[in-house]
């Protein structure tokens, strides 16, 4: 089990190497690059200004923007630019906001997280219940009504689901805030008015979290389903073992195995979607940065993001493989058994 772990966090760390690498290579080796392009536009920008343009000074400028010292070799820059994100969490300046990148983003992440991780879980838990609840009611009214609506919600894009909740739940009945994240007249702390107003403008893009995250609910109905019909099922009934024990000890864990690793990278993918629903809610956390970053072509800080989300991606992924073994024992064990 030890090499096992060893491997999983070896790739884990050679991904997000790789997703680093690829970002310094975007500013340094290729054509036309993003430094390039902040050059001209810092020359375009002093030269409408009537100033004297120094295109050293001004290049200079840009290496301390993107973190990278185009002046060295390639091999020696490379790795003070490793240096400065691993060691210094250096990834440079922001254009757009004309301040480091990382405390820009570390500013913005735990708003992020408090929409993804509610609209997640909720979600996900919501759906496989639902899932259990459709499989124990295969054939039904109950079973082909939910088992339809869940196609409608894959179907469906969740920004559409976003926008619907907006105008109606926003601007027509007002019932929550159109934008921000708080109140701006409550004091920030442990109070009501500053709680309510977190809540209240948090609603909608954790509402739209969720309803994006029912999918899977259709996904563990069929391994329900799948699972319910094997031989080891019967078997547990005829030895008389309780039906709730069945349903979670045998059913529940088999026909989850499936669609753990998708739930654990539902984490990415929230944090992913949180691009468009930031921007339609005006939202402010990490997404709604990332949009804006892209609109004013801030590249430190689009690369910054792109790392960012590799790098939940990545443990989303990381964390699935650590966490197997407490939901499937054959993982610790080695055992080859098609049930416990």
């Amino acid at each position: 089990m030890v090499s096992y772990y060893a491997r999983r966090i070896g790739m884990a760390a050679l991904v997000l190497f790789i997703s680093v690498t690829f970002a310094f290579a975007v500013f340094r080796l290729m054509p036309g690059s993003p430094a390039e392009a902040m050059f001209q536009n810092l020359m375009a920008r002093c030269e409408q200004s009537g100033r004297t343009c120094d295109a050293d000074r001004i290049w200079r400028r840009v290496q301390v923007i993107t973190g990278v010292d185009y002046d060295k070799p390639l091999h020696i820059a490379y790795f003070e630019y490793l240096r400065d994100i691993f060691i210094y969490q250096d990834f440079g300046e922001s254009i757009w906001k004309r301040e480091p990148v990382f405390p820009y983003l570390l500013e913005k992440v735990p708003w992020a997280i408090f929409l993804s991780i509610y609209g997640l879980t909720v979600g996900r838990a919501i759906g496989i219940i639902l899932g259990a609840m459709m499989a124990y009611k295969e054939g039904s009214r109950f079973d082909s009504g939910l088992t339809l609506f869940t196609i409608l919600n894959q179907g469906i894009p969740y920004f559409f689901v976003a926008i619907l909740g907006l105008v109606f739940l926003g601007f027509n009945l007002g019932w929550f805030p159109t934008s921000g994240r708080m109140n701006p007249d409550t004091v920030a702390g442990l109070n009501y008015p500053f709680i309510a107003g977190l809540a209240a403008h948090a609603f909608l893009p954790i509402s739209t979290g969720i309803v994006a995250s029912l999918g899977g609910g259709l996904a563990f109905r069929g391994n329900s389903v799948r699972e319910m019909g094997k031989p080891y099922i019967k078997l547990a009934h005829l030895r008389g073992i309780p039906d709730g024990r069945i349903a979670l000890r045998y059913v529940g864990r088999n026909a989850i195995l499936p669609v753990y690793t998708n739930i654990m990278m539902g984490i990415a993918s929230l944090f992913g979607s949180s691009i468009i629903i930031e921007q339609i809610f005006t939202y402010p956390a990490i997404g709604y940065a990332t949009y804006n970053a892209l609109v004013q072509r801030d590249y430190p800080l689009l690369m910054g993001a792109f790392v960012f989300f590799t790098t939940l991606t990545v443990l989303g992924i990381l964390l699935a493989d650590l966490t197997y073994g407490i939901i499937d024992p054959r993982v610790n064990t080695g055992g080859d058994r098609e049930s416990f």
